[in-house]
């Protein structure tokens, strides 16, 4: 495994919110989290079917765009009765003319599990998938996952995304429900990281 020896990690994603949870979890290492937005980056396209595939677009893209370390990360729920649906497409489910709209989504997820008739608990995971890029080309894969159930009436206002009606297993909250910063301590991301640490030199 490649070692990251730099000070400076350029983050590609234009959503603030990733990108201050990102610089929480790389605070105890000293260094410097610039954001896509920053650089003024524009956003790939991204034309993968695996999370791996979207992740690593974005990555090479804003490592060769800046000369730097480029960590990306693509992520999204995954539920069983509905054949690991929306996945890939988390975020696509919730794409109108006017924005994202997350409350549409998880109506939709939960119309249609309500139509496949699918029993309780209905088994879901969050998936995150960080790949981070070097400007040579060279690229580690982290993947992380944590395993709960989708519920019904959506509950809480913290988080984002799909986090209103994903209860993780072991907790009574859904991540809607729960302080962000727990949250960050325990989630599919937080996974990934914890093995992404490792190039870091803490692995």
């Amino acid at each position: 495994m490649r070692r990251f020896t730099g000070d400076t990690l350029l983050v590609a994603t234009h959503n603030a919110g990733k990108l201050e949870e990102i610089a929480d979890l790389l605070r105890d290492h000293g260094i410097t989290v610039v954001g896509a937005a920053e650089k003024n980056l524009p956003e790939p396209e991204e034309t993968g079917t695996e999370f791996v595939e979207n992740a690593r677009i974005k990555a090479h893209a804003a490592a060769e765009a800046t000369n730097l370390p480029a960590l990306a990360d693509d992520s999204g729920i995954e539920i069983d009765a509905l054949g690991g649906a929306p996945g890939v497409y988390t975020a696509d489910w919730a794409e109108t003319p006017n924005g994202r709209d997350f409350e549409m989504a998880m109506r939709r997820a939960h119309e249609e599990l309500e139509a496949a008739g699918a029993a309780h608990p209905r088994a879901a995971r969050f998936c995150c998938t960080f790949v981070l890029a070097w400007p040579d080309g060279h690229d580690e894969v982290f993947e992380g996952r944590m395993e709960g159930q989708v519920v019904w009436p959506m509950r809480g206002s913290q988080g984002h995304g799909y986090d209103p009606i994903f209860q993780p297993y072991g907790y009574a909250q859904t991540f809607g429900e729960m302080d962000r910063w727990e949250k960050n301590r325990i989630s599919h991301r937080a996974d990934a990281f914890r093995k992404l640490r490792a190039v870091f030199g803490d692995g």
